[in-house]
């Protein structure tokens, strides 16, 4: 009976052990349907299929990944500490699930590069720069590794193509934290990696489209500095901007940072407003920056609210709140614009370079010339010639203060620059950096940026690297990180790098 019970106990284990070895990753079509609704922010819907597929294989692993996006979403999006709480130990749980899968899958180190960038990710939000950093250094190993192990598995290259480019274009002042981390990156590289995938024919590579693209327009926006062929891709690829919330938050954002309000406002207000979508709070954000651009005040005011109402969370907040105290101001309301410029300093974190200046401003506690604050909202909306209206007769002698006669320089040479009259462009640009070179007003750094844009444009490279140099070269102004960041990526697109 003993020896019975002893056998029965050892095919027992063995069994056990038989079990945890058959963990496969399956991406059945049920995971497929699972992850289109997810990477649409349907993520209900999604939770459901999820559900569903575990039922039909309680052994693949998949749906860890899959979940691991929802998590992500609901944190990136709304920063709500709450959830926070309840859902960022998911990660590693779910990491310790994923390792228990065949390591001789190319999805295995995948899957795991997946959870450490969308952890990374989390983790700024929730102001663990450290220990994100790190998150991504693991998630840049192991991709790079399941590149060189698995070079046919297409979906290596849509995360080691932006990886690569965000490694390529770190600024010359966080290089040293770039060496600790052993990271290492090439822009051009990983801009063909990511076209590769886009352009591939693999089922992998069609079933990721969007989130690809959705990579690919940031960085064809930001780093190569081509946001006219952002919104062609857009067009010309058929992205789903109405039922794909995710892409849709993507062409409002980039059409709102490119001056295409009225774009933007479409694309907000034409979008699928069914209640399966993840509620987030960034389309009253979006909305009132539409609406301020073009002076709307009173809407503008209301949608910022709204948004303050909803949002649980510390990115951009300082920023909104200065906003919303221009909105005010704009309206000849001193005390409520005073009060919102008291939220900026209460609210709020400033890991944003925006949210850093918005603190900036409000604790110096001067109010903008109110003539250059309407075109500053008109210019960066798009609306040129009404902003061109408002100086009409107007020249430098008009102001009284230094930092007004550069702002003058440098709000006429940006209304020139975006309706092509690049000559009259330069020249004020120019003049913007004489008069603000040695000044902490971030003025005279962009106007040097801008010139090395139009002369990398006119395909003038020497001459582009001259001013993108310049503009990294001048010291202790506003938004040097990011305008670092923009100036380098500069550098390496007309060298080639």
């Amino acid at each position: 009976m003993f020896r019975k019970y002893l056998f029965l106990s050892v095919l027992s284990f063995f069994s056990f052990i038989s079990v945890k070895a058959e963990k496969v990753f399956d991406f059945s079509t049920t995971c497929q349907l699972a992850y289109q609704q997810i990477s649409s922010l349907k993520l209900n819907a999604g939770e459901q299929l999820l559900q569903q597929a575990r039922k039909e294989n309680p052994d693949n692993l998949i749906p860890e990944m899959l979940e691991s996006y929802i998590d992500f979403y609901v944190l990136f999006f709304n920063e709500d500490q709450s959830e926070y709480d309840k859902r960022f130990e998911h990660f590693a749980e779910r990491l310790e699930k994923i390792e228990e899968g065949p390591e001789t899958s190319p999805f295995y180190n995948y899957c795991r590069t997946v959870v450490y960038m969308q952890k990374a990710c989390v983790e700024i939000k929730f102001g663990r720069q450290w220990s994100a950093g790190w998150s991504f250094r693991k998630a840049f190993s192991l991709i790079k590794e399941n590149k060189k192990d698995y070079p046919a598995f297409q979906l290596n290259n849509m995360i080691y193509g932006p990886m690569q480019v965000a490694a390529g274009t770190i600024p010359p002042g966080y290089k040293w934290l770039a060496s600790i981390f052993g990271i290492k990156g090439s822009i051009k590289d990983g801009m063909a990696l990511m076209q590769q995938f886009l352009n591939s024919n693999d089922a992998m590579a069609k079933l990721f489209f969007n989130e690809a693209s959705f990579y690919y327009c940031y960085i064809l926006f930001y780093v190569q500095n081509q946001q006219e062929e952002v919104f062609q891709f857009i067009s010309q690829r058929k992205l789903d901007v109405v039922n794909n919330h995710l892409l849709a938050y993507m062409a409002a954002n980039l059409a709102i940072n490119n001056k295409k309000t009225e774009y933007a406002k479409n694309v907000i207000l034409n979008r699928n407003q069914s209640p399966e979508y993840l509620n987030i709070a960034v389309w009253d954000f979006e909305m009132a920056y539409v609406k301020m651009h073009h002076l709307e005040t009173a809407e503008a005011i209301q949608y910022f609210q709204r948004f303050f109402n909803k949002f649980k969370g510390k990115f951009y907040v300082k920023d909104a709140y200065e906003k919303l105290s221009w909105c005010y101001y704009l309206q000849g309301n001193v005390a409520a614009a005073e009060n919102a410029r008291k939220q900026v300093l209460e609210k709020g974190s400033q890991m944003t370079d925006a949210d850093k200046q918005a603190s900036k401003d409000a604790k110096e506690a001067g109010w903008p010339n109110l003539l250059l604050l309407k075109v500053r909202l008109l210019n960066d909306g798009g609306y040129n010639t009404e902003a061109l209206g408002l100086l009409n007769g107007k020249s430098s002698n008009n102001f009284e203060k230094p930092e007004e006669k550069l702002e003058f320089a440098y709000r006429v040479g940006r209304i020139y620059d975006d309706i092509g009259r690049d000559s009259e462009a330069v020249k004020m640009y120019l003049f913007a950096i004489k008069l603000g070179q040695n000044r902490t007003e971030y003025y005279a750094a962009r106007a040097a940026l801008q010139i090395g844009w139009i002369y990398e444009r006119q395909g003038k490279k020497d001459a582009a690297i001259k001013f993108y140099t310049q503009c990294m070269d001048m010291k202790d102004h506003d938004y040097k990180d990011s305008l670092d960041q923009k100036a380098k990526a500069g550098i390496a697109r007309c060298e080639g790098t």
